[in-house]
């Protein structure tokens, strides 16, 4: 069931992301960007994590996933099939960089862990 609740919380707030964000942005400039952002992802955040549509313990995925699946299927179903294997070198590009980013923060924690650990010894 979490896992169910982790779908339908990133599905809205995909939904919410790419329905609305950019309208905030073409009615108010970039103060209406920080405004959607923060509302947006606030109230999201706040129903995804605290109320507990889905918690981090377990759950595998989290907000952006959902977001990045829910632009990706709106541009296919708007501009059609050929815009989502157009977009598949880029989404690789994203892939790497998410894997280098997330091999970099392993190296930071584990560099992090081995200073406190020298210096409480």
């Amino acid at each position: 069931m979490k896992h169910l609740g982790t779908v339908v919380g990133t599905a809205i707030a995909g939904m919410f992301v790419m329905s609305v964000w950019g309208q905030f942005v073409t009615e108010y400039g970039i103060v209406g960007g920080w405004f959607a952002g923060f509302i947006i992802i606030g109230t999201m955040w706040m129903v995804n994590h605290y109320v507990g549509i889905h918690c981090n313990d377990g759950s595998w995925v989290d907000m952006a996933l959902g977001i990045g699946v829910a632009g990706y299927a709106r541009g296919m179903f708007e501009q059609g099939i050929q815009a989502g294997i157009d977009s598949l070198p880029t989404l690789a590009f994203v892939l790497v960089g998410g894997m280098l980013g997330g091999y970099v923060a392993i190296l930071l924690e584990n560099h992090l862990k081995e200073e406190k650990a020298k210096s409480e010894a």
